[in-house]
């Protein structure tokens, strides 16, 4: 008999929650018995998202009176800031895979500085995995409580740590250009900034004040521990809903070539089921990850091959969180870790 565990989603009708929704439904090793809500109660879900099939029985019904004795694992699909405070009142014996970021950051201090406010639970910090798969897959196969990584975090973390940790590229001066489709910003982002009626937007916001930019570099710094990693990080809005580019210039250190880097993605995408590496004329657009769990790498020349130029690419609301998520939840519970995501 194929075993079924038991999952709540809380933040059902954000985008994040409805690609939630979407994938674990899919899933057969997960009963969904709990979709919450505090905005929609005793709406069916089929009325916030016409794409949902599930049966119209009271269980599929969006509801804001959880019970986590009900459940063995919460996905919480919630803002920053309140996550937390959830989490307070859960059992210890519920798995918590937190996708804001309120369990991301190692330091309290540096919460509070990013986030605006204090933490409710600040002596759990400790007690979540910083769940990217492809840097922290073995800690990850033990159930534990898992902080999902922010996206843009996940299509900078994924390229680099490798990068770094083979001694390939120059810790210092690391340039960060990134692009977002529109859904990274929320469901209360105003559209007219990014769209009207007469043509497309597009624009740069908090660069290098960006909040993701102290998670890059404690996960960074985490893992390249010989010394500190120094990067600016220029993020930007495009006018796409979904999809996500980020392109990263990297000096070579001496005796480094092109093919060392070739050598290292290669490796990471035979060891990993969702990193695409490709090369010469294969094209890496938005089309080519939109609706899937991958991470697609390519690098191009610099004139004088003293640097690397990375392009690394995610759909923002699968592999920068719903996707990723559920990437983390197989493996905490020795499933395969592609159940349920598309590739």
């Amino acid at each position: 008999m194929t075993k079924k565990v038991s999952v709540a989603i809380l933040g059902s009708t954000g985008f994040v929650g409805i690609e939630l929704i979407k994938i674990l439904s899919k899933h057969p090793n997960v009963n969904i018995v709990f979709f919450g809500t505090e905005n929609n109660p005793d709406t069916l879900l089929k009325n916030i998202d016409t794409s949902i099939d599930l049966p119209n029985n009271p269980s599929t019904k969006l509801n804001s009176n959880f019970d986590s004795s009900l459940v063995e694992t919460v996905f919480l699909a919630l803002p920053h800031g309140v996550s937390h405070k959830y989490v307070k009142s859960f059992s210890s014996k519920l798995q918590i895979i937190d996708l804001s970021a309120d369990f991301r950051l190692d330091d309290i201090d540096t919460y509070k500085i990013n986030y605006d406010g204090t933490h409710s639970v600040p002596n759990l910090l400790n007690e979540f995995i910083y769940g990217l798969p492809e840097i922290n897959k073995n800690i990850l196969k033990n159930k534990n409580n898992i902080a999902v990584p922010g996206c843009y975090p996940t299509s900078v973390l994924i390229p680099l740590i490798p990068l770094l940790k083979n001694n390939l590229i120059d810790s210092k001066n690391i340039v960060i250009d990134s692009k977002s489709g529109y859904s990274g910003a929320g469901k209360n982002f105003d559209i007219s900034k990014i769209k009207n009626s007469e043509d497309l937007n597009f624009f740069n916001y908090n660069t290098n004040s960006h909040r993701h930019i102290c998670e890059i570099k404690q996960e960074l710094n985490k893992n390249i521990k010989q010394t500190e990693v120094l990067f600016s990080f220029n993020p930007h809005i495009l006018p796409n809903f979904r999809g996500m580019m980020s392109t990263i210039y990297c000096d070579l250190l001496s005796g480094i070539s092109k093919n060392d880097v070739i050598n290292c993605f290669n490796d990471m995408a035979n060891k990993n089921k969702f990193v695409n590496f490709i090369q010469n004329d294969q094209r890496a657009d938005f089309f080519s990850i939109q609706n899937t769990n991958n991470c697609v790498l390519k690098i191009f020349d610099h004139y004088d091959n003293s640097k690397v130029i990375i392009v690394s690419l995610i759909d923002n609301l699968i592999k920068g969180a719903a996707g990723q998520a559920v990437q983390c939840f197989n493996l905490s519970q020795g499933f395969d870790e592609s159940l349920a995501l598309k590739k």
